[in-house]
């Protein structure tokens, strides 16, 4: 009789913790643009034929809300996109761009929903604001703007470590003026 290959028997304590994770379920119910502004300040200005190189500067905010509906979401990506002419500083163009995503997100316990929303939800539109980028620019007489990808963790964490020296400074100068 030749042996068999023996595969070890499930942890029972392994098991234990499967079921015990939440499952989480997600799904995309809309996106679209909450609001868009492209200001062409060089062709305002009048074009002067020189072929100029570009700084650009992009800020980024996120927000999130919960929606009427139990479970549904929404979160909002907000750019702005400033392009300089290196050199003289002369700003080129200037675009604002609100993109929401409303989302039905269940199983998510509430002490991680709020970094949830704002890594993963903007993580999976970002693609599309990206693309709304590349294409305004574009039409706007520009090089199209492929932005790079945004670490939204990142991102998270910054914002955290901001508010909490923000709290510590106003703790700070409340225990002051006791």
């Amino acid at each position: 009789m030749a042996d068999e290959p023996q595969t070890p028997e499930p942890n029972g304590a392994a098991q234990d913790q499967q079921q015990q994770l939440p499952q989480i379920t997600q799904r995309i119910l809309a996106q679209y643009v909450r609001d868009l502004s492209f200001e062409n300040v060089m062709a305002q200005k009048g074009v002067t034929g020189e072929a100029t190189t570009p700084e650009i500067n992009v800020q980024v905010n996120l927000d999130a809300r919960k929606r009427k509906p139990d479970h549904q979401f929404e979160v909002i990506t907000k750019l702005k996109v400033t392009s300089k002419a290196k050199g003289t500083e002369d700003t080129l163009f200037l675009m604002e761009l609100e993109y929401a995503g409303v989302f039905h997100i269940e199983g998510v316990p509430d002490a991680q929903m709020h970094p949830y929303l704002l890594i993963e939800c903007p993580r999976m539109t970002f693609p599309f604001v990206r693309r709304i980028v590349s294409d305004v620019t574009r039409d706007g007489g520009f090089l199209p703007l492929n932005l790079e990808t945004i670490d939204f963790l990142s991102l998270y964490r910054v914002e955290l470590a901001r508010r909490a020296k923000e709290q510590g400074a106003a703790a700070g100068e409340a225990s002051t003026e006791a």
